[in-house]
Formats: C-alpha cells, sequence, structure tokens
C-alpha cells in the first residue's frame, strides 16, 4: 500500500487575474518541474490559466503555494482547485499547450 503523503494526486487549476502575456506558463511550467511535478498549463479564452498537475501532496502544496504568489508580472485574484478521479493523461513531463 502507497503511503499517503506519497499517493499521487491529480488536479485541475483555473488561475485568474493578470496571467495571460506576462509569463505565467512558463513560471508554472518551471515550478512544476521544481518540484517534480508531471502534466500541463494552458491559456484559457476567458483570460485565466489552466494547469492539470500530477504529483504527491508534498510536491503539490509547494507548486500551489508558488502558483499563488506568481511571477513578478502576474496578478493573481483566485485560484480553483479540483481533484479529478484517476490519473488521467499520465506523462513524464510538464507541458506548455499551445
Amino acid at each position: 500500500m502507497v503511503p499517503e503523503e506519497k499517493k499521487m494526486i491529480h488536479l485541475n487549476i483555473i488561475v485568474s487575474g493578470k496571467v495571460q502575456g506576462v509569463g505565467f506558463r512558463f513560471f508554472a511550467q518551471r515550478k512544476a518541474v521544481q518540484y517534480g511535478i508531471n502534466g500541463w498549463v494552458r491559456n484559457l479564452d476567458d483570460g485565466s490559466v489552466e494547469i492539470r498537475a500530477i504529483g504527491d501532496k508534498k510536491q503539490l502544496d509547494s507548486f500551489m503555494r508558488d502558483l499563488k504568489r506568481g511571477n513578478p508580472f502576474s496578478a493573481i485574484d483566485q485560484m480553483q482547485v479540483d481533484e479529478l478521479d484517476g490519473q488521467g493523461e499520465l506523462s513524464s513531463s510538464f507541458k506548455i499547450k499551445y
């Protein structure tokens, strides 16, 4: 049995605010790689950014803490986080989708 802290969690995260045109996707990718998180990030038509992140609780807590701060050019208004069932689209990296 996998210890609870090492259980892989699959999150869908929507970040709203000043997050497009300010390097936020690259920031999210860099942080995901730093924490060993797999998944992807993309811009949405409404001006927000969507992130799919797969990692353990400790990795994801650190990642989300950094996302809430954002990079120096972004301004985060809201972050909606939903846990998804199953593993979904597992990959061995974190990609920027265009």
